[in-house]
């Protein structure tokens, strides 16, 4: 074969290519490398006539630089190998074996190809490119190589599923052993799927066994169970005290025997052999200390990151870590000595007290995090009816003007969560510190509104409190109505509407009957009078039920607060008039 680059104008899709059928090929994987680095692997075409060539293998490639060209308005000539001309069956079998060596391999060969090439120089964004893939995508098979070569080859041949093996490439070693004991016991059974996260996990029990200090001089509770093979810290903060305390003497021993840098991780944070390389001690190799959340302390010695590694091979002069000026007990006893003077003078600034609380909650914090309630709708018709609610449209029209008031992107969904400042939360807190009062509550408002559960005790006694008139912002819609179903109740509901008369006429109806009655007196058609206002008794604050037989939810957790309502304080706006 001989390689040419020919201009894209020039080529055509053979008859021969075994893609070569009129339904646009699927570009999703591809168009990015090509968008990247343009087309690496030649097109294999023959000779048509003298000004043009057919494509025989390489359909996809081909679509994806008319894609390109398209949007820059040109593409460089693309690299063609051409072959002889005329050989249907040639070319058919050079198209045959082309997009067979082009099957995605399985994710094992994937992971064994990207650790080439990480090997190689590659850094993951490279590698995401030249694939197709995602960032997050190539990491997740990359990590893979924390397996151990029994449980890769488990994967390999689909004895264990992806969800299993995603977990086990957060399991240190002696987890990994441990479960594949599980594995091969006959008695026992080992977790898959989402249950090895929990298994992982561990949940609060941290075992005795994984503790660097002596269990002898711990003052804290150690319990055990009837056998006493297996004990646990009754208490995760004590241990976590004394195991803090255990691994910075562990690390103040290796820089006394000479390791020029000893790196604490933090808690949960994974150490990956694919973004490290080893490293002697005398040339500058680290020690890393994994801390998993059971408590397991493992110790990496001598390695050094791989961008460190790549510019070392480049000639660069790596600058020599110095050694801190405190240690780790030092810097502690600093730390805890200046947390306590800020925190009592905190108590007498209510007001910076207030800006700082609203800051954690829409940044988050290392000591708690609150979550946006998702509105999660059962069916796609009650996900429409409360987006175009009127209550809806007034809380995101107040949402707006906050994100603006922020300085946030006004595209943002949610004002928790929703700051992307360098500065984190400092850099809000700081922000806040410049509004006003009034500014600051109006900030709130929306976040509280945010993070506030649907379907809580709390909707229910704000409802009451603040006097919330439901007849002001909703009316009746299919989604509600096309979905009761209970005879005896749409009965009910039409005599709410139209009548005691009305609804004994036409008692023996059947439900959708009925269920149109309802529809022509809120809308008032069909020589239905219109009536306004009309709410089902659930909906109403105070709630209600239609018959003895119970289930409501708003209605039971209503009848579990009621009691506070006469030492609540009550809100005089109701929601109608702030709208």
């Amino acid at each position: 074969m001989e390689l040419k680059h020919i201009d894209i104008a020039s080529l055509s899709v053979s008859s021969a290519n075994m893609r070569g059928g009129k339904k646009a090929p699927d570009l999703t994987n591809i168009l990015p490398s090509v968008r990247a680095r343009g087309v690496l692997v030649p097109l294999i075409v023959r000779e048509k006539d003298s000004d043009s060539y057919e494509i025989v293998a390489g359909k996809r490639r081909y679509h994806a630089a008319l894609a390109i060209a398209e949007e820059n308005g040109s593409i460089e000539p693309l690299p063609c190998a051409v072959m002889a001309a005329g050989d249907d069956a040639a070319a058919l079998e050079a198209s045959l074996i082309e997009n067979i060596a082009r099957l995605d391999p399985d994710e094992m060969t994937r992971h064994e190809t990207f650790t080439r090439l990480v090997r190689e120089g590659r850094n993951v964004e490279d590698i995401s490119l030249t694939f197709g893939l995602t960032a997050l995508q190539v990491k997740r098979t990359l990590a893979l190589g924390n397996l151990m070569p029994r449980i890769r080859n488990l994967y390999r041949t689909d004895r264990i599923d992806a969800v299993t093996v995603r977990h086990l490439t957060l399991a240190t070693k002696a987890q990994q052993r441990e479960w594949l004991a599980l594995l091969d016991s006959e008695r026992d059974h080992a977790p898959l799927g989402q249950n090895l996260k929990a298994w992982l996990m561990g949940g609060a029990a941290i075992s005795t066994k994984v503790a660097l200090f002596g269990l002898e001089g711990y003052g804290g509770e150690i319990v055990s169970d009837l056998f006493g093979e297996d004990s646990y810290f009754a208490c995760a903060a004590d241990f976590w005290t004394a195991q803090m305390a255990a691994i910075e003497k562990r690390a103040e021993a290796f820089r006394e025997a000479g390791w020029p840098e000893v790196v604490v991780m933090g808690r949960g944070e994974y150490f990956h052999t694919w973004e490290h390389e080893r490293c002697q001690k005398k040339k500058g190799g680290r020690v890393y200390v994994a801390i998993s959340q059971r408590g397991e302390v493992t110790f990496h010695e001598g390695y050094i990151t791989g961008k460190e590694a790549r510019k070392r091979e480049a000639g660069e002069t790596l600058s020599k870590p110095v050694r801190p000026e405190v240690s780790a007990p030092i810097q502690n006893y600093i730390d805890l000595h200046r947390h306590a003077a800020v925190r009592a003078s905190l108590i007498s600034q209510p007001a910076m007290a207030l800006r700082l609380i609203l800051a954690h909650v829409i940044v988050g914090s290392p000591l708690w995090r609150v979550d946006v309630e998702k509105q999660r709708a059962n069916t796609d018709a009650i996900a429409e009816s409360v987006e175009a609610s009127a209550s809806e449209a007034i809380f995101d029209a107040k949402r707006r003007a906050v994100l603006s008031l922020l300085d946030f992107d006004l595209e943002t969904p949610t004002v928790t969560g929703g700051y992307t400042g360098d500065h984190g939360l400092p850099g809000l807190f700081n922000h806040l510190l410049g509004l006003s009062d009034e500014g600051v509550m109006s900030v709130l408002a929306i976040v509280m509104g945010e993070t506030l559960a649907a379907g809580s005790g709390m909707v229910e006694l704000l409802g009451v409190l603040l006097k919330v008139d439901m007849a002001a912002v909703w009316q009746a819609d299919d989604a509600l109505l096309d979905s009761i179903r209970d005879k005896e109740i749409m009965g009910k509901i039409v005599a709410d509407v139209a009548g005691n008369t009305v609804a004994t006429a036409n008692a023996g109806e059947s439900a959708k009957v009925q269920r149109q009655i309802v529809r022509d007196c809120v809308a008032g058609t069909n020589g239905r009078a219109k009536v306004d206002g009309w709410v089902p008794r659930w909906m109403s604050f105070l709630p209600s039920t239609y018959t003895e037989r119970g289930g409501v939810g708003s209605v039971e957790r209503w009848s579990e607060i009621a009691s506070l309502l006469d030492t609540a304080e009550t809100v005089d706006q109701p929601m109608a008039q702030a709208a």
